[in-house]
């Protein structure tokens, strides 16, 4: 019992230490998804061009690997 009690309190204290970086990582990638979407809506033709870009060379690229 006092095995666990032990664990739970150590698991406890991790949690605490790592919680604050866990919502600031959430805080961040939020921020960051509001700045792509915003990204996105500004530039539509860019961001199909890249995408179509994209998919064309890993199409290539796989091609070879098989």
């Amino acid at each position: 019992m006092e095995m666990t009690e032990q664990i739970e309190a150590t698991v406890r204290e991790v949690g605490a230490r790592v919680r604050p970086q866990i919502e600031e990582a959430k805080r961040r990638l939020s921020s960051l998804d509001e700045t792509v979407t915003d990204y996105i809506k500004e530039n539509p033709g860019k961001c199909l061009l890249g995408a179509l870009a994209a998919g064309y060379l890993i199409g290539k690229i796989a091609r070879k690997a098989a």
